[in-house]
């Protein structure tokens, strides 16, 4: 059988269950867990990962560290690049997220999927919340290699419990964006080549590594509507004594849940094309 008949079949006998939000919230946490399951099997991704912090932590936070013109608030440069780093590792974790959905449709699970009674929503947040706790697993490490450099950070419990929770956000948000990009190029090639073109352009066009004040306008105008700019804001804000947000509370939160309430919607409509 052939895709297009595949996805025909899925459109004609979809039938999406009734909205019970128990129900919901169910197959939302059988997706998540059958994504996690790959990570306990492959123990050594999570060592892996851990290289490119260290690197960006050790090699451009130390060289950096001595330029004096980069406006911090007088927090360390090293302490201040943490948040970015930390939100880079989950964006990197998550903006991949859409190559698995395209290797789930070539060996067929994708198909049993759509062709539950789950509704597409639960489906993309299945995914979703996965990513959020691969991001939380980066964060464990982010932290403990700050802690053997010798960086401070804030350890109480509600600065914890905010860190993850603004870490599982934007892994959402970015794994969300993932599926729609696998939604529209369908192919793995295709959706490597997309993939790399546009997490560094994501990363580097935010408050990641700089503050937003010493961009141009231009990429301060691109900054502004870029997710990762609200949440190192918010991560710089739970995490470093002495920081003050550039934006508040509501704002950071506000367009996280914003651009994540679209992204499900658009990835929900759009998930069936990638059986095209």
């Amino acid at each position: 059988m052939t895709a297009a008949p595949l996805a025909a079949g899925v459109q004609r006998r979809y039938r999406p269950a009734p909205l019970n939000p128990l129900t919901i919230l169910t197959q939302i946490g059988a997706i998540a867990i059958a994504e996690i399951q790959k990570l306990r099997h492959d123990p050594l991704e999570l060592l892996t990962r851990v290289i490119q912090p260290v690197l960006w932590l050790m090699m451009f936070g130390q060289v950096f560290g001595r330029v004096r013109g980069i406006p911090t608030g007088g927090i360390p440069y090293v302490d201040y690049l943490v948040p970015g780093i930390l939100a880079q590792s989950a964006l990197f974790i998550a903006i991949f997220y859409g190559i698995s959905a395209i290797w789930e449709r070539d060996l067929g699970v994708l198909y049993k999927y759509m062709m539950s009674p789950a509704p597409r929503e639960a489906l993309v947040l299945g995914k979703a919340v996965s990513a959020g706790i691969r991001g939380l697993s980066q964060a464990i490490m982010v932290y403990i290699i700050a802690l053997l450099l010798g960086i401070h950070l804030r350890a109480g419990f509600l600065n914890l419990l905010g860190v993850a929770g603004v870490i599982m956000l934007g892994a959402a948000i970015f794994c969300t964006f993932s599926l729609i990009i696998a939604c529209i190029v369908k192919t793995r090639e295709r959706f490597m080549g997309i993939g790399q073109v546009l997490t560094m352009p994501l990363f580097f066009a935010s408050n990641a590594i700089y503050p937003i004040s010493l961009m141009p306008n231009w990429l301060r105008a691109i900054a502004i509507v870029n997710p990762l700019t609200y949440q190192v804001d918010a991560l710089r804000a739970l995490m470093l004594p002495g920081y003050h947000m550039v934006f508040s509370v509501a704002v950071n939160v506000g367009v996280q849940l914003a651009s994540l309430v679209v992204l499900v919607f658009v990835a929900a409509r759009l998930y069936p094309r990638i059986l095209d």
